[in-house]
């Protein structure tokens, strides 16, 4: 079950969802049976909320979209691609913390505050 910002990605829509997307893109590839998966999704669902206009988060299950999981070679579950511009810009195998996937995501998610300028000085000088 997907966090209400979390969103599916399957083998007919990560052409669109994903590849073609203009934020970067982190996938969760996963499966129901897989236990350090299931422990990754509240981390997962977390990230998807924080990072709301951001980036988009999501997972593809690897059993009903297998097509996907072979096209990038996912061997091991659970496994975390961020796509940026379409290509693989990061990627991590195994559980992780939210501390690391903050880290993925920093490093190629633009901070919405950081694209304002700030007001122009109004020093007077006397």
């Amino acid at each position: 079950m997907a966090g209400a910002n979390t969103l599916t990605f399957t083998d007919q829509t990560f052409d669109a969802d994903v590849l073609n997307s203009d934020v970067p893109v982190l996938v969760d590839f996963w499966a129901e049976w897989c236990g350090p998966c299931r422990m990754m999704t509240p981390t997962v669902d977390a990230v998807a909320t924080e990072y709301v206009g951001r980036a988009k988060v999501g997972k593809l299950n690897v059993d009903e979209n297998g097509q996907t999981a072979m096209r990038y070679n996912i061997r091991g579950i659970p496994t975390l691609l961020l796509f940026k511009g379409g290509r693989i810009v990061e990627q991590k195998v195994g559980a992780v913390g939210k501390t690391e996937v903050h880290k993925m995501l920093d490093a190629h998610v633009q901070d919405v505050q950081s694209n304002t300028q700030p007001a122009p000085s109004t020093v007077e000088s006397r």
